[in-house]
């Protein structure tokens, strides 16, 4: 998949998620997603905690150790959904970064 592809699938979500939500007005929508992203990153922290055996016994014992690469691509999606609804764009958002730190690190 390329960045174009994600772009796509994003806006296709972002639609069915309106219409899910009865199109909740935008601040709420907002809201959701900053909530969902901070979810999606605790369910993340967990997966990394597993990864490197810093969980309790039962914890490890539950874990599916494939899990870690869904966790990022979780992430990944409710931020893009989050950028998305805040009018982010986030393909000059990245260009822009990208750039800074090359300016800093070169």
């Amino acid at each position: 998949m390329n960045l174009e592809e994600l772009l796509q699938f994003i806006n296709n979500e972002d639609q069915r998620l309106i219409q899910f939500k009865n199109g909740n007005n935008e601040k709420e929508r907002i809201l959701s997603r900053t909530v969902k992203m901070t979810e999606e990153l605790g369910e993340l922290c967990n997966e990394v905690l597993s990864f490197i055996g810093d969980q309790r016994k039962e914890k490890l014992e539950r874990t599916d150790k494939d899990n870690l690469p869904n966790e990022f691509a979780d992430v990944i999606i409710t931020t893009l959904l989050l950028a998305k609804t805040m009018n982010v764009d986030i393909v000059k958002a990245l260009e822009d970064k990208i750039e800074k730190i090359k300016k800093r690190n070169y």
